[in-house]
């Protein structure tokens, strides 16, 4: 058989189906037949001589072989992907896409960044995706995003190294939060080691990179934190905090632009983080892609400036 009638439908038709767990499901995603489905993933179990769906059960599941085939599949989709945009993508910008990965706490913080690129390339269509900052890389890897905004520790020259680059925008300062009618609202000498770990908090779940700094910190100075509640969601956290008795820990830029908040600094200092660009090394980089990061340069030039101004 050859390959060429099989890719790259058939790559599409099988992450579809991975992905919803149903050929009814994917067929209708991707607006084709379910038999015209089938027919593309027999044609391909056939020629790699190796089934990759379990259809036993009431869901379809990835075989062994197949959950492998598919890591591949992802990837090689994504670089046609990219074939396909370099194509179509026009260098004046006046159209064109950006795929952006970022986390709970960075899209609070570079809002601004995002506004301020669509006013200057309304042709460009902006995509941006939530997810945890361990799932950052993988996804430049396989060519889901074309940037990542991360939040983390400072890099070292060991973090240098490795498939992806980063420029770091801005360094961010963690604080407590505490709402209007918290009783520590007025409060403005630092808090103790032993007042912090007293406080119930409620915190972004361990997927997320805030939360590891935060345990990461408690485990450093032998304290216990007392996590009350733990969301996916900063929203969520923010109007917990607002309306209750409960208080937070988060980057002294959100709590400044939330009026209900109020920060308390903890002595040690909570540690500080930087807000970053990540990036494929080696990969394509769109028109879009490459004015977003010059575009990012400007922008956090003029941040530093306006904070040394304060």
């Amino acid at each position: 058989m050859d390959r060429r009638d099989i890719f790259p439908r058939s790559l599409q038709y099988l992450i579809a189906i991975a992905e919803h767990g149903s050929y009814t499901r994917a067929a209708e995603t991707l607006h084709v037949s379910q038999p015209t489905l089938s027919q593309q993933i027999k044609q391909l179990e056939d020629y790699l001589k190796s089934p990759l769906l379990d259809r036993s059960g009431r869901t379809v599941k990835l075989t062994d072989a197949g959950k492998i085939y598919v890591r591949h599949a992802r990837r090689a989709w994504g670089e046609l992907n990219a074939g396909t945009r370099a194509i179509h993508d026009i260098k004046n910008l006046s159209r064109g896409s950006l795929r952006l990965g970022w986390t709970p706490i960075t899209d609070y913080l570079t809002c601004s960044l995002l506004a301020h690129y669509n006013s200057r390339y309304p042709g460009i269509t902006l995509s941006t995706l939530d997810m945890p900052q361990d799932d950052i890389e993988s996804a430049i890897s396989e060519a889901r995003i074309d940037i990542g905004i991360t939040f983390s520790k400072p890099a070292g020259p060991e973090d240098l190294s490795g498939p992806t680059e980063t420029f770091t925008l801005f360094e961010e300062a963690l604080y407590l939060a505490v709402g209007k009618d918290h009783p520590l609202v007025n409060r403005k000498r630092r808090m103790s080691l032993q007042e912090f770990a007293k406080e119930s908090l409620v915190q972004l779940n361990s997927d997320f990179a805030l939360r590891h700094h935060i345990d990461r910190y408690c485990h450093d100075h032998s304290i216990e934190p007392h996590i009350a509640i733990e969301t996916n969601s900063l929203t969520v956290i923010i109007e917990m905090v607002e309306l209750g008795m409960l208080a937070t820990v988060l980057p002294n830029t959100i709590i400044n632009t939330q009026p209900g908040l109020n920060p308390i600094e903890v002595v040690p200092e909570l540690p500080h983080h930087t807000v970053s660009l990540v990036w494929n090394k080696g990969g394509y980089k769109s028109p879009a892609c490459t004015a977003f990061l010059e575009l990012a340069s400007d922008w956090s030039s003029r941040m530093l400036h306006e904070k040394q101004m304060l």
